[in-house]
């Protein structure tokens, strides 16, 4: 009877010890780094977690989110190593386009092992976008005649040359048997700023996300000739017909996620994977994510690593085959 009552004792006290280890982890100002100006994938992606955490009531106190721009993104990630490493509070937002400047060495002496990489929240998928009173109504309109005469074509996208965006914009010269360091590309910040630059008359052809078009192309100001996913999508692009159903073999998918510092402990890692796996099976999250234009897409801890490390690798040969 004494060893049953001592498990006993013992079994309550680890009971009391892992609540108040999860109580200890949980953060007690969470916030979100996003990359780039507002109004862009990263912002979205911030906001998705503030909103979606606190409606799944995963977090009591609501998420600030903190825009830090500069290199779509390099600025953030070198911040959050020298600065913010141990810091459980802070998640960052970071997309494959994030994996594609890493393999470019675009973060400066920093590569993919300076972080700890969290997990992927949902997915979204490359656009090419023109204005409203465009002249070009599909995809095969604007192929031709950018093949006619590419120099009239400046194509801006939210990132450097090499850039995520960049590379969309790749593809469509491709598409027009064109070379693609030729192309007439203008970097901006963020989708944001595409989206002015568009309205502006500056850029011809807007390289972009689904999820950050999808709310302006709903509005009337861009018409999107086509998503870069092997299927249409559902909801409100469901009429935009796919770059294959074109005759184009162009695929560009994009997931959206976060990482913490290298140094960030275990336990506060771990409240972070497990806060967001809880809140994403919620309706409340569903419908957060659903309101930004992302499909559903789940990976966290070593699966993720993984999949960050996969795509750093296959970023490394499309670029060298992009001539970058």
């Amino acid at each position: 009877m004494f060893n049953n009552f001592s498990k006993t004792l013992a079994g309550a006290a680890f009971a009391v010890f892992a609540v108040a280890a999860a109580a200890q982890a949980e953060p007690t100002k969470p916030e979100c780094i996003a990359g780039a100006k507002p109004g862009g994938g990263f912002d979205l992606t911030c906001r998705l977690a503030a909103n979606g955490l606190l409606a799944a009531k995963q977090i009591k106190e609501p998420m600030a989110v903190t825009y830090m721009e500069g290199g779509v993104g390099a600025v953030a990630y070198n911040h959050v190593i020298a600065k913010r490493a141990k810091d459980g509070n802070v998640i960052t937002a970071a997309s494959s386009g994030s994996a594609l400047l890493l393999a470019q060495g675009k973060f400066g002496k920093y590569d993919e092992t300076a972080v700890h990489w969290l997990g992927a929240i949902g997915a979204d998928y490359g656009v090419l976008v023109v204005s409203a009173d465009s002249p070009y109504k599909t995809l095969k309109d604007l192929v031709a005649a950018y093949k006619e005469d590419p120099t009239k074509f400046p194509i801006g996208g939210g990132g450097a040359v090499g850039s995520q965006d960049w590379m969309k914009g790749s593809l469509l010269a491709k598409a027009a048997d064109q070379d693609p360091k030729k192309m007439r590309y203008v970097a901006l910040e963020g989708g944001g700023a595409v989206l002015t630059a568009l309205e502006g008359g500056h850029i011809q052809v807007g390289a972009g996300d689904a999820a950050e078009m999808v709310k302006h192309y709903e509005a009337g100001k861009v018409r999107i000739l086509a998503v870069m996913s092997p299927e249409r999508l559902p909801g409100a692009l469901k009429d935009v017909p796919t770059a294959r159903e074109q005759g184009f073999d162009i695929d560009w998918p994009i997931w959206r996620g976060f990482y913490v510092g290298k140094d960030v402990s275990e336990e506060d890692y771990n409240w972070w994977v497990n806060a967001f796996k809880t809140a994403m099976a919620t309706p409340e999250f569903q419908k957060e994510r659903e309101e930004r234009g992302l499909f559903e897409f789940s990976l966290f801890g070593k699966d993720f690593q993984d999949r960050v490390d996969s795509d750093v690798a296959r970023f490394k040969v499309l670029a060298k085959e992009a001539g970058m």
